[in-house]
């Protein structure tokens, strides 16, 4: 059964900035928490359609390697990446942004299913997706001097 992840936050900084940043692969060892030791090792990515960036993590103690690919690029306006190789039967990421009163609403929506079915969703993936989600957006708060107030919106849906 697939799943959809959803978030929304507003940062208030010009789009072009705030997309700029999130093209930029290096900067997701940042914004993704530590105990994934997170690390990106394809160096020296042009952001496009067809790039393709390789990452290293590990979770619950199990390194793995995960490679995605860029399947849409319009600058300023949103990108997408899938999962070529990863742990994941399927993960389509889009980034979308739109310049709203004084700053960018940042939005992600992903799409994806995992090996297991609903209870491995259930017991671990939706949960450390969550945590994961809301660490990123705390930490994009904390970079571009949003008002931590504003809150953290991320949500797990089920596709049916």
């Amino acid at each position: 059964m697939p799943y959809r992840l959803e978030t929304k936050l507003f940062l208030p900084a010009p789009i072009d900035q705030v997309f700029e940043y999130f093209s930029n692969p290096g900067n997701l060892e940042t914004i993704t928490p530590p105990f994934l030791r997170f690390r990106v090792v394809t160096p020296d990515v042009e952001m496009g359609k067809g790039a393709r960036i390789r990452y290293r993590l590990r979770l619950h103690g199990v390194p793995f390697g995960w490679e995605s690919q860029v399947t849409t690029w319009e600058p300023g306006v949103r990108f997408s990446d899938e999962q070529r190789r990863g742990p994941y039967k399927y993960w389509r990421h889009v980034h979308l942004f739109r310049e709203e009163s004084g700053g960018t609403l940042a939005e992600d929506g992903v799409d994806y299913d995992v090996p297991g079915g609903h209870y491995v969703h259930q017991w671990f993936v939706g949960r450390d997706l969550v945590r994961i989600f809301r660490y990123r957006q705390e930490k994009l708060q904390q970079i571009f001097g949003a008002d931590p107030h504003d809150g953290v919106k991320v949500a797990i849906l089920k596709k049916m």
